[in-house]
């Protein structure tokens, strides 16, 4: 089939042009919470004139005196000066900030020492042709431990290591953008997604338990999902190459290189093979991460450990808690020294110039981000001091029973949810603080961990970052597509994709209930599936 599709109509065309038409018609992420942070404090106004209220469901030693939650209008003397005097510890104590900034520092210097890109590069040049396909997909899963390398580095290697071996180079292309933005939560290895998404959780959760609270006993660690989503990476990896083979590649057909940009030869010489110094330093750089793999292990596995809990446990998870905590560090740790060693070998970092360069580079590309996180962390705040959050978590938890929906099924109506949110909303933190202060409440309320409720929002979020144009990377893939076929247009990217997005979000649930429900294993280490553990 044509890549120059777009021009043919049909249902399914009509359904992506209203997506596209609905999707432009929100203002970016930022200004949409900015508005959003108005209208909590006009609706908390209203609620409290109106002495809106509910029963508090909580056990008798956290609920109200009176046992009832009511609502608190912030539009008066007192709420403006709350909110006055807490504006900026309302940014600097919002949970995500920290561990994403300091994650970056270490993927920073990972990044400028051209550490990554080697990675990518030796995984994906050095797959046997037999098992290109699945090498391509597993490798965009992986780079998302790397943050944006995958799309910037691998989506357009890709392309190029297809059209080196006489397949269509956008069949490479959609591939590892499958991996990478359908697989997005699937990974082997902890991101910077994961603390993002915990610390978003974490707040959502001490909504309704303080005890969810940073460094309280059942803070959401960055490691909440980590054993379904090293499931998950092997099932995406399985489901997208089936559909790249069998579905995809068909559909494309041939590539015909008359349609293509100028300047397509030139950038496939540019991504050769990996030079000698480049594998001196993934040798050495592999060296330093298994040092520091054996440090860290003796730091865990003896009792007197320097990573385990002091006071001993009932159990391994316990005892271990202050290393997941330490994720973070553990993130900055593993990126930054494997860094700088890879980049004394190849001369890529010669002086701590260079390194900082590096931290710096990671911080600048966070502008938006921090501009995010702050009207972001005002809504957070915002919807707690007014009660709303928890006033709509008891209601919508009440709506369920009342429904019956507060078995296992509840989760398909979520997920379902959060696919169609992220095809207006394609930015996976504006979209869970968005919505994670109502349904991380509303389904604890219910009986479910905070934890599981993650996990599922993470299929919901990823499996449709294929087929919105709200996806921030959703034009630079585009761009990319277009120098193969200057015709190329949104539709058929997205037509394309669909595909994929179809077979993981099928698979992705079936592994959820077969994993959480059917088997009722954990989606991480000391992650219940119930609420109250």
């Amino acid at each position: 089939m044509s890549t120059s599709g777009t021009s043919r109509k049909g249902p399914f065309d009509y359904f992506l042009r209203i997506v596209e038409w609905l999707g432009n018609l929100l203002p970016h992420p930022v200004t949409l919470f900015a508005v959003i942070c108005v209208l909590i404090l006009i609706a908390s106004g209203i609620a409290g004139g109106l002495d809106l209220q509910v029963e508090d469901p909580r056990p008798a030693e956290t609920r109200s005196e009176d046992g009832v939650i009511r609502a608190v209008s912030l539009i008066n003397p007192e709420g403006f000066r709350r909110i006055g005097t807490n504006v900026v510890t309302n940014f600097t104590s919002f949970a995500p900030l920290g561990t994403v900034l300091v994650a970056m520092l270490g993927v920073g210097v990972a990044e400028k020492s051209g550490l990554l890109g080697a990675v990518i590069r030796a995984l994906v040049l050095g797959a046997p042709r037999s098992l290109l396909t699945a090498t391509v997909v597993f490798a965009a899963v992986v780079s998302n431990t790397a943050s944006e390398m995958g799309y910037v580095v691998l989506i357009p290697l890709a392309a190029v290591v297809f059209h080196s071996v006489g397949r269509n180079p956008l069949v490479g292309l959609a591939a590892a953008f499958a991996g990478v933005s359908g697989g997005y939560s699937a990974n082997i290895l902890i991101g910077t997604v994961d603390p993002l998404l915990s610390g978003i959780t974490t707040e959502a959760a001490t909504l309704i338990d303080p005890s969810f609270a940073p460094g309280k006993e059942n803070e959401v660690l960055p490691t909440a999902n980590y054993y379904f989503m090293v499931a998950s990476t092997f099932v995406i990896t399985i489901v997208g190459t089936l559909v790249t083979t069998k579905i995809v590649e068909p559909r494309l057909g041939a590539y015909d290189p008359s349609r293509a940009q100028e300047d397509t030869e030139r950038s496939l010489e540019q991504m050769g093979p990996l030079s000698a110094k480049e594998k001196s330093g993934l040798m050495w750089a592999g060296i330093t991460i298994a040092g520091l793999t054996l440090a860290l292990l003796a730091a865990c596995l003896p009792a007197e450990g320097w990573f385990r809990d002091p006071a001993p446990n009932d159990s391994l998870v316990q005892d271990l808690r202050p290393m997941l905590r330490s994720i973070v560090a553990l993130i900055l740790v593993f990126f930054i020294v494997p860094g700088i060693v890879y980049g004394r070998i190849t001369g890529s970092m010669r002086n701590d110039r260079d390194v900082i360069d590096g931290m710096g580079q990671a911080m600048s590309s966070l502008g938006l981000y921090l501009v995010l996180v702050f009207f972001a962390s005002q809504f957070v705040a915002f919807f707690s001091w007014s009660k709303l959050g928890t006033i709509c978590a008891v209601s919508g938890a009440e709506l369920l029973e009342s429904l019956n929906l507060t078995g296992p099924e509840v989760f398909l109506a979520f997920i379902l949810m959060c696919c169609f949110v992220n095809l207006m909303l394609g930015s996976a933190s504006a979209q869970w603080a968005m919505t994670a202060p109502i349904f991380v409440p509303m389904l604890m309320t219910i009986g479910y961990s905070p934890q599981v409720i993650q996990a599922a929002y993470r299929i919901g979020d990823s499996t449709t970052n294929l087929i919105t144009p709200m996806m921030s990377y959703f034009g630079l893939i585009l761009a990319f597509a277009m120098r193969y076929d200057k015709k190329l247009g949104i539709g058929t990217l997205v037509a394309t994709m669909i595909p994929y997005s179809i077979c993981f979000l099928i698979a992705w649930v079936i592994l959820f209930y077969v994993w959480v429900f059917l088997l009722g294993l954990p989606v991480g280490p000391g992650a219940p599936t119930y609420y109250p553990a």
